[in-house]
């Protein structure tokens, strides 16, 4: 027996140790992601702001940058969603901003912890996997003293970057980092919810004035779009500067040379006619790829089309991982090697569902020069629920339009849409002149609604029989009934849960923890204040948070964080 043993024992060594270097192998992974950002902010991309972006730019220069690169979904969750299932969104189920609690897929978290990377992610936690919490190694929205890390601190990136990076060391893992930055979301640099502008402690390393902010095309020249452009350009600096610090960490780590960094937004910036929108400016994503040693420095590809349900298979395929059945994404890591692809000419994009739960579905297909969008819910009379509809800039264009007959044109497209729009993106990246319906453009809108009816049939989407009836406003009309009425039932199921008498719900404990004062206490002398504990032994070590406050306004007097043993 004992012989036995002997025997088995370097047998198990031998088998875990192959497995450790097979991992040690592949390259770690940093994703960075930025959030609500349009491409055209960004100085390599074509900003013609200067100084908006020094540290990406200082990333492109090393790596690939692809200039024809597109998210799925013009808004948040979704989007993430389809990055890292590789599913779009009618597959993965993750059509707005709801949980989606047995997916029956799995997503990068689960592909890269079965491979043996060690995950760990900042920010965007319950937006990056269809539902949470998610079984990430590591969730660094906590700085080392047990403090929550400020989601428009750009230096704590840095931070969290370096502990994710420790904590795989530790494990003897190569990491999959994701550090998703909040900015530029809302709220912007300074600005107040009215627009003005307010005292704002994370002040980004370059600021940003009304008279030198450029108007985008999809918008008009007005003051108030010019200073609220002012508080998004300072926002995009400060995601800047979180860049550069999640760099500077990788680089003070050592793990430069075998670290693969991809970067990239989730969609474009946070004003009307980019987010919650299928535009070309909604999603077309500032993509850049470093993995030395593979990719050439300062290299752009202007040839290729590619979409972010393709990034899970890439990372997959970067990685030595096998990919799971029933993705719909490809992987493009043979262009990273500098390679060609066939099938690389479009790309498909679908919207459902706001974080209101306010349906307005639309299907669009963009190629190198033409965009196409469908619009079901258009009837004329539906206005359309987006998230940018509380920004100073469409309260001015809502005033303007009783005035200026431009602006009103804009702004009933802005509400009403139109059933099918296309667009010339090459000569009118702004999305201004709708061409569905000019006669020397019929051939060309024959042939991408035949590529959206071939992608529909493909992955199964369910719009699929209200695209063949396109011009039946019945069909249209019940379809997106029924997928309003699916949202407003949803969402009645949340609030019922929500509801849940008291009784189902776990007691909460608040004897667990107190406080033993001192018998007197002098103004001006210190004072100590001892915490008692029960907590129990399987709960393991603990950081439990101390707030005192005195008097009747609670002003905090003094915090600690204090480690239980």
């Amino acid at each position: 027996m004992a012989r036995f043993n002997y025997a088995i024992l370097p047998l198990f060594f031998f088998i875990h140790c192959s497995a450790t270097l097979e991992a040690a192998d592949r390259p770690n992974l940093l994703l960075i992601t930025v959030d609500d950002m349009s491409a055209d902010s960004i100085g390599v991309f074509g900003c013609k702001l200067a100084h908006t972006t020094p540290n990406i730019d200082r990333l492109a220069d090393q790596g690939l940058r692809f200039t024809k690169a597109h998210v799925v979904v013009g808004n948040c969750m979704p989007s993430r969603n389809v990055m890292w299932s590789g599913r779009y969104p009618h597959n993965n189920g993750v059509e707005g901003f709801y949980q989606v609690k047995n997916p029956g897929y799995p997503v990068l978290v689960d592909l890269m912890k079965e491979a043996g990377y060690f995950t760990a992610i900042r920010h965007k936690v319950s937006h990056s996997t269809p539902y949470h919490p998610y079984a990430w190694d590591l969730v660094l929205d906590t700085l080392p003293d047990g403090s929550k890390a400020h989601v428009k601190d750009a230096p704590s990136y840095g931070v969290s970057t370096r502990r994710g990076i420790k904590a795989a060391r530790a494990a003897g893992k190569p990491f999959c980092l994701m550090i998703n930055i909040a900015d530029p979301h809302k709220p912007f640099h300074a600005q107040g919810r009215r627009g003005e502008t307010v005292p704002d402690r994370h002040t980004p390393s370059r600021v940003f004035t009304p008279g030198q902010t450029p108007i985008p095309g999809f918008l008009f020249d007005d003051p108030v779009v010019s200073k609220e452009l002012a508080h998004y350009y300072a926002s995009v600096r400060r995601a800047d500067d979180g860049v550069g610090h999640v760099l500077e960490a990788l680089r003070d780590a050592g793990a430069v040379d075998n670290t693969l960094v991809m970067f990239f937004s989730d969609h474009g910036m946070a004003l009307p006619f980019a987010k919650t929108q299928l535009y070309h400016h909604s999603t077309h994503t500032p993509l850049i790829v470093r993995w030395p040693g593979v990719t050439a420095s300062g290299a752009r590809d202007d040839e290729h089309m590619v979409s972010a349900v393709d990034f899970l298979p890439t990372l997959l395929d970067v990685a030595g991982v096998r990919h799971p059945a029933g993705i719909d994404g490809r992987s493009f890591a043979p262009l990273l090697r500098g390679e060609k692809q066939e099938r690389r000419a479009m790309v498909f994009k679908e919207y459902n569902e706001n974080a209101g739960a306010s349906r307005d579905p639309m299907r669009a297909v963009q190629t190198k020069r033409l965009l196409y969008l469908f619009n079901p819910w258009s009837n004329g009379e539906r206005v359309m629920a987006t998230a940018t509809n509380g920004t100073p800039t469409y309260r001015r264009m809502a005033e303007l339009a009783r005035v200026d007959e431009a602006i009103a044109a804009r702004h009933d497209l802005y509400q009403h849409r139109v059933v099918e729009e296309l667009y010339d993106v090459e000569k009118d990246p702004d999305c201004l002149m709708n061409l569905s319906a000019e006669p020397a453009q019929q051939q060309a809108l024959a042939g991408l609604r035949e590529a959206l009816d071939a992608w529909m049939v493909e992955t199964g989407d369910h719009m699929l029989d209200v695209f063949r009836h396109r011009d039946n406003p019945a069909v249209r009309e019940a379809y997106v009934l029924q997928k309003e009425r699916e949202a407003a039932e949803r969402r009645a199921q949340k609030r019922k849960t929500q509801k849940r008498p008291a009784k189902t719900r776990k007691k909460k404990r608040t004897d667990l923890i107190g406080l033993e004062m001192p018998e007197s206490i002098q103004a001006g002398r210190p004072v100590t204040v001892k915490l008692r504990h029960t907590l129990e032994n399987s709960l393991g070590e603990q950081l439990v948070h101390v707030t005192l406050k005195a008097g009747l306004a609670a002003k905090r007097v003094d915090r600690k964080v204090v480690r239980d043993r």
